[in-house]
């Protein structure tokens, strides 16, 4: 494969996902428009007959029918941190972008913590009962101050605790995690370049040399001399990424002891990510190299596919670059997931308000279709401007469900279009199989007040078995949505550790079959919109008391198949072995 072609990218002018401005034939057009709205003995290097491959047909599992429930408890779990812009509106571009947030486990203990991401830092330990405790000062993490935007977390140096890199606006931080006990600042001679608009970032062993490598989204050239407001209507808002010239993403290989080094030319990456604002990694051809998803704010998404030197673009080649008719995504958080269980991984992307979200199904080869349309998700979805994004399967029934944020961009809009506010609902779908409902209805209470949503994660912190959310309004509180869905289908939590591999297991693959049907689940942290979650794979059975395979795709290239296991509790797998434990 070749490296990216240098070709100069242009901007379209329309509405970006971050201001309001855009070419008065636009502006009249969006007006019109409606708003309506027991454990194998012996590791085998592949299943036969249950290798995670194409050749995976979509079957339907016996499904519980229950009803959704997700409840707020931020308040009682002992969240207080709360976001918020200080001066007068309108907010510009810089201002209206958010934050984010993480499920991590940061002393591993076994039990997810929490970080919050803005001027100040705010780290919660978790006790795996649903309760956090305020650690920012004995963490080390009170003595950060910044234009912090964004995290990313991984094991970077592969000694057992995660670390974590703040992204912000010409600012962040490599964070060192010194055994549980405290984050010591590593950004100085790591060689990380953190004099750009950083946005979201992602971690993956690009080279498969067993330590995870680096890649930073960078947005745009925006500064005191950039202009700061722009009229619509003749009211002075936030104007758009239009308006201001692309920055240009960041890939660096790890060497190892804390040291990077930039990449982004050598591996033709140096004309990819112009405007970018979210990124995630996955093995979605079965190469075994990771690739990259990057979506970008009015120009059209990067599919970076790796062939183990080098990325080819294949953003338009393979249908994800751009709507149907051409125009360019106002992309904004992204997520890898196999929806319908055919054992190759789709990609979400979200986008602008009246506009069709990206539901990209990988159809092999290389080649992906948009589905949103088709799988039912238009048009509940289509007054929001949405961000962050993740599939999870919250009722355990063996098949992805998807659930995204949303928040305008213009905290005066409702002065300007009055059917339009600053804070819009967030919004749940649930995989029926073949299609998607919207049961958005399933959030109870605070958990479906209108927010300025940003950050989005996933992760079971109270460990029963059910995957909770964790969503940042930019205007407020968070969100702790706890999944309280009865009589949801049993489940399987795997913990990962990589001894070949990077020792988190990112990138790894787990091929699942229990009865009737299989899953491919990815081991990840990153996604979503500025934020990370879990690093766990979980997997819904459905009504299925025995998992028959388990087999593990390691990034190393090795593979390892676990039979019969129990269902309803949580397992480590290590690289290697040819046993499972229980996690006690």
């Amino acid at each position: 494969m070749s490296k990216l072609q240098k070709k100069p990218i242009v901007a379209i002018l329309s509405i970006s996902t971050c201001a309001l401005i855009v070419l008065a034939v636009t502006i009249a057009k969006r007006q019109d428009r409606s708003l309506a709205a027991t454990p194998s003995t012996t590791a085998e290097k592949s299943a036969e007959g249950h290798s995670t491959d194409e050749s995976l047909l979509p079957n339907i599992p016996d499904k519980p029918a229950v009803p959704t429930k997700f409840v707020d408890v931020a308040t009682s779990a002992g969240l207080t941190y709360r976001w918020h812009v200080p001066g007068r509106e309108p907010r510009t571009i810089l201002e209206s972008i958010g934050n984010g947030c993480a499920f991590l486990d940061y002393n591993n203990d076994g039990n997810l913590d929490i970080l919050f991401v803005g001027p100040k830092l705010a780290l919660y330990e978790g006790d795996g009962h649903g309760h956090f405790a305020d650690v920012t000062r004995q963490s080390g993490l009170d003595k950060f101050h910044g234009h912090y935007l964004g995290c990313a977390v991984a094991d970077y140096e592969n000694d057992g605790f995660d670390d974590v890199i703040i992204t912000g606006y010409n600012t962040g931080l490599l964070l060192h995690n010194d055994h549980g006990h405290r984050f010591v600042d590593a950004t100085v001679g790591s060689g990380l370049d953190t004099h750009a608009w950083c946005t979201s970032a992602a971690w993956a062993d690009i080279d498969g040399d067993g330590k995870l490598d680096l890649y930073i989204c960078h947005y745009v050239q925006f500064g005191p001399k950039e202009t700061q407001l722009c009229p619509y209507n003749r009211i002075s808002t936030g104007c758009g990424p239009v308006w201001y010239q692309p920055q240009y993403g960041a890939l660096y290989h790890n060497d190892g002891n804390g040291k990077f080094t930039d990449i982004t030319h050598d591996w033709g990456m140096d004309q990819v990510g112009a405007k970018s604002l979210g990124v995630a990694f996955a093995d979605f051809n079965h190469t075994g190299r990771q690739s990259a998803y990057v979506a970008k704010d009015l120009m059209p998404g990067n599919l970076c596919v790796n062939s183990g030197q080098e990325f080819e673009e294949n953003g338009h080649a393979s249908g994800t670059a751009v709507h149907e008719n051409g125009a360019p995504y106002a992309g904004m958080g992204v997520d890898w997931g196999d929806y319908d269980n055919d054992g190759r991984p789709d990609l979400a992307v979200m986008a602008y308000q009246e506009e069709d979200k990206g539901i990209f199904h990988n159809e092999g080869d290389g080649l992906f279709t948009n589905q949103y349309q088709n799988l039912g998700f238009s048009p509940g979805g289509y007054p929001w401007i949405s961000f962050g994004t993740k599939w999870l399967d919250y009722d355990n029934d063996g098949y992805l469900d998807l659930i995204y944020c949303n928040g305008h961009v213009s905290d005066n809009i409702n002065k300007i279009i009055k059917t339009q506010q600053f804070g819009e609902p967030t919004m749940l779908y649930h995989n029926n199989g073949d299609t998607f409902d919207n049961v958005s209805a399933g959030l109870i209470g605070d958990a479906d007040r209108r927010i300025v949503g940003r950050g989005l994660a996933i992760g079971d912190y109270d460990n029963d078995g059910r995957i909770d959310v964790l969503v940042v309004d930019s205007n407020g509180k968070p969100l702790l949505l706890h999944n309280e869905t009865p009589h949801t289908g049993h489940w399987l939590t795997v913990r990962m550790v990589g001894k070949r591999s990077n020792r988190d297991g990112l990138g790894a693959q787990v091929n699942v079959v229990a009865g009737t049907f299989q899953q491919l689940r990815l081991c990840q942290t990153d996604g979503s919109y500025l934020s990370a979650s879990d690093r766990r794979i979980h997997v819904g059975v459905g009504k299925s008391t025995r998992v028959d395979y388990l087999t593990v795709k390691w990034p190393s290239g090795q593979s390892a198949t676990y039979r019969n296991l129990p269902v309803d509790r949580q397992i480590t797998v290590v690289e290697d072995s040819p046993t499972y434990s229980n996690v006690l």
